[in-house]
């Protein structure tokens, strides 16, 4: 017997969802994966996850599980499923759209709209200026006062992107080699 999860999610209980009683890594993953595409009270929370989806392979819990024994990171502690790095704003959950990454580079990559106004990425308002500052997971670097919104997201920007980049080689060896890519080619847009 198949039960659904979410409405979409087929576990055929092919590959066990408990190891010693606790809920597997690749089973939890699955389950918040699918939680996050097609719960509404998880969208009412969290109304970046509307519209998201998983492929048709990523419904499959089987096919799921065995995609991530594959997967460079996964497993390793501190490690997040992530399906926007390899294609910015991505909403589709698959097997060509994700790689597990740091949390701390999941967290780099975060684009906070809702927290920060109508001010481009980086920028807040201070006075009769405009402060340009970068959140390095959880430590603000003030990157400087300009005249102009414009000004300082140049400036959040030139320092945010090659900030990436340093992270890219720092990880380069324990992430997947397409994430490496994508950290190096990453652009910063001021309507991120």
């Amino acid at each position: 017997m198949t039960t659904l999860l979410q409405g979409v999610g087929i576990n055929d209980r092919s590959v066990a969802a408990t190891l010693n009683g606790k809920m597997t890594k690749e089973y939890d993953l699955w389950h918040a994966m699918l939680k996050r595409c097609y719960s509404k009270s998880v969208h009412e929370k969290q109304p970046t996850y509307i519209g998201c989806s998983v492929s048709d392979t990523f419904k499959y819990y089987h096919l799921f599980h065995a995609w991530c024994q594959t997967q460079i990171g996964f497993g390793k502690e501190g490690y997040q499923l992530d399906k926007d790095l390899l294609i910015k704003s991505n909403k589709l959950y698959s097997e060509d759209t994700c790689v597990f990454i740091p949390k701390s580079l999941n967290l780099l990559l975060t684009k906070r709209t809702l927290d920060r106004g109508l001010l481009p990425i980086g920028v807040n308002k201070q006075g009769s200026k405009f402060q340009a500052q970068c959140n390095l997971v959880g430590k603000l670097k003030y990157l400087g006062l300009f005249d102009t919104p414009e000004l300082a997201f140049q400036a959040y920007k030139t320092f945010k992107e090659a900030y990436i980049k340093e992270q890219a080689e720092l990880y380069k060896d324990s992430i997947d080699p397409r994430a490496y890519s994508a950290l190096l080619n990453y652009e910063v847009s001021i309507d991120d």
